[in-house]
């Protein structure tokens, strides 16, 4: 398909009030603008000085809310229970700009009574003005990318913000009236010893976060972190000492009474989990605004334009900024259930598994990679460490 043609709707994409019928449904939006790309960051973000005119922070509202008038144009109306700004760093917009984004979603698609809306954060990127916007507004939910309380390994992440003003950015969020705040942390990067982890840790738990979300670090090819361990430049650390660092996270939140629901997130009950990630782990639909964004609606897959300056473009043209896409089949819809569902604390259905795959179950058992509660497989600890080795055994 030509990218620049507009796309004839598919059966999924016509009407999103009666393709998911009872199905959850969220809106993600991307905001690709960061202060600084980190450069361990593969995300489709930029810089302000990257951009050429057409894709300016101070634009990039309106054309969202183009894309957002365009979708349900083309889709029809459906309850919105969810919202995530993404990034990049959402918080670079104006809060007033994200409101109105906001807002758009609800003349246009509707917001769902009891929304969780979420925003993501540099903890240097709010005040207690544009937090009480944003909170007035109809945001929810806060998750501030903290990644580590030890400068030495923000720097090595090249993060900016300094870990002193993490406390005050949630206290301010508290004060705004937000109903969950999340904290989020990465652990593994080079230089990080046992102990700088369990500082980080332990700053995180004594700012009493709602929520927080821990993951290892990745090196994924072309970002410039790959290339410093590709020259040798960094040392990433053995499989070994990530999972040591995997159950100290997991004993230090479960301690503070944030349980696991998800391998990498823990929250202090069921209502403080993140209901739009949920939404991605269920395989439920969602609409992607922005550039690059995926949507997932009733078996089809589509994804936008990557570059912000495209995605700017089409829509002032009046074109979709939608680059292709795909129909989910049978056998890889199965598949992805189990990958996903088998994250979750409330496990994976044995009825989802062939027969084949449900006869290794009681051997996941007795290695202790999972136990059965009713007719769910859970993964224990050691699973979630080798999360990866039991989904293989499942979808063989």
């Amino acid at each position: 398909m030509n990218p620049t043609e507009i796309p004839r709707p598919t059966t999924g994409e016509r009407d999103l009030g009666t393709s998911g019928a009872a199905r959850p449904f969220g809106v993600y939006v991307h905001v690709p603008f960061c202060r600084v790309r980190c450069g361990y960051c593969d995300f489709n973000t930029y810089t302000a000085d990257e951009l050429g005119e057409g894709a300016t922070r101070a634009t990039y509202a309106d054309t969202a809310i183009r894309e957002i008038v365009q979708a349900a144009e083309r889709f029809g109306r459906r309850p919105v229970e969810t919202v995530f700004f993404g990034g990049g760093t959402p918080t670079q917009l104006p809060s007033t700009d994200l409101v109105r984004i906001l807002q758009a979603i609800d003349e246009r698609l509707g917001l769902a009574e009891g929304v969780e809306v979420t925003t993501e954060a540099n903890p240097d990127s709010v005040t207690p003005e544009s937090l009480a916007v944003l909170r007035a507004g109809g945001f929810t939910r806060i998750s501030f990318g903290v990644q580590s309380a030890v400068p030495h390994v923000l720097a090595t992440l090249e993060r900016t913000h300094d870990p002193a003003n993490v406390p005050q950015a949630v206290r301010w969020a508290r004060e705004a009236g937000f109903e969950q705040v999340s904290v989020d942390l990465i652990y593994g990067t080079p230089g990080e010893s046992f102990d700088d982890w369990r500082r980080s840790l332990e700053q995180a738990i004594a700012l009493g976060p709602d929520h927080v979300s821990a993951y290892a670090l990745i090196v994924e090819e072309g970002t410039a972190f790959a290339r410093k361990v590709r020259r040798g430049e960094v040392v990433m650390p053995d499989d070994d000492e990530t999972a040591d660092k995997y159950v100290l996270a997991d004993e230090m939140l479960s301690a503070a009474g944030l349980g696991w629901y998800e391998l990498s997130n823990w929250a202090r009950d069921g209502s403080a989990q993140c209901r739009h990630n949920v939404l991605y782990w269920r395989s439920d639909d969602w609409l992607g605004i922005g550039p690059g964004a995926h949507s997932h609606v009733a078996g089809e897959r589509w994804w936008n334009v990557k570059h912000p300056a495209a995605y700017a473009q089409r829509l002032v043209a009046g074109e979709s900024p939608r680059h292709d896409g795909e129909t989910i089949d049978a056998e890889t819809a199965h598949v992805e259930q189990i990958m996903l569902e088998t994250r979750l604390r409330s496990g994976l259905g044995l009825d989802t598994l062939s027969e084949a795959a449900r006869a290794s179950v009681p051997e996941l058992v007795a290695r202790d990679l999972a136990t059965l509660e009713g007719d769910r497989l859970v993964l224990t600890r050691t699973g979630r460490l080798l999360a990866d080795a039991v989904v293989r055994e499942l979808v063989d």
